[in-house]
């Protein structure tokens, strides 16, 4: 079946100023930033990330000084709880102009499936493309499994305040299959050993047009409305900039 983009187009508005929200579900506050505008932030965002990775075995597949000048970074999400720590985050990467910009051709360098990666992401480039990356969420269970279920919905932000129609991201199955709720769709393509032996990793995809067939109906619900709160706010930022010029 032949794609057919959504008449959004990608946005050129400028995206400079925080926008966040309370999330009464995961009881913490989520802020979308850039890097530049807020460096503070981006910063506890990164050691979080870099100190969960390296808990859990990994800090070998995420190069924070590699990221850490957040030129490939569209925007991040940092989930802050009621004392101000940040305690979960992920960062979107792009809009992708080819495959080669997405870490995913990395992942499968040498495998079988790397040529359906390329395709998969090159066929959906014209519609736009972000890759979600580097998420990570608090150790503490209860408040993790909440947190699970918000960044699930981050890529739907990104894709409200961009214009974009697809978000993808790369990950073990048992985290994927927390991110169905959202409308995710596990790719066709078989796994890579990735980041080593020890994991299994495939590939999710979100579609803005059609994930409310596959996603959970409380998370629609919340994906329709942080999206609105997203955009609106993006919008209210745009027009006191241009009120006072």
């Amino acid at each position: 079946m032949r794609l057919q983009p959504l008449e959004l187009g990608f946005s050129d508005r400028p995206f400079t100023d925080d926008i966040s929200w309370w999330d009464p579900d995961a009881e913490c506050t989520t802020v979308i930033a850039q890097p530049a505008s807020n460096p503070d932030l981006w910063e506890e965002y990164l050691r979080g990330a870099e100190r969960s990775y390296r808990h859990h075995g990994v800090a070998h597949a995420l190069d924070v000084d590699a990221i850490r000048d957040g030129s490939d970074t569209a925007m991040f999400w940092a989930t802050v709880d009621t004392a101000g720590r940040v305690i979960g985050g992920v960062r979107a990467k792009g809009p992708l102009r080819s495959a080669d910009d997405s870490h995913a051709t990395v992942e499968w360098a040498g495998q079988p499936g790397l040529p359906a990666v390329r395709k998969m992401i090159d066929d959906r480039v014209p519609f736009g493309v972000l890759e979600m990356k580097a998420a990570w969420i608090t150790d503490d269970r209860e408040t993790a499994r909440r947190l699970s279920r918000a960044l699930a919905r981050s890529g739907f932000h990104a894709m409200a305040l961009m214009g974009i129609q697809f978000c993808m991201a790369t990950s073990a199955p048992y985290i994927l299959d927390s991110w169905r709720t959202s409308g995710g769709v596990v790719a066709p393509i078989a796994a890579t050993p990735y980041p080593d032996e020890r994991y299994r990793t495939k590939m999710m995809w979100w579609d803005q047009r059609t994930f409310a067939k596959h996603a959970d109906p409380e998370q629609v619900s919340r994906i329709l409305l942080e999206m609105e709160m997203a955009s609106n706010q993006q919008t209210a930022q745009l027009s006191g900039r241009t009120m006072a010029r």
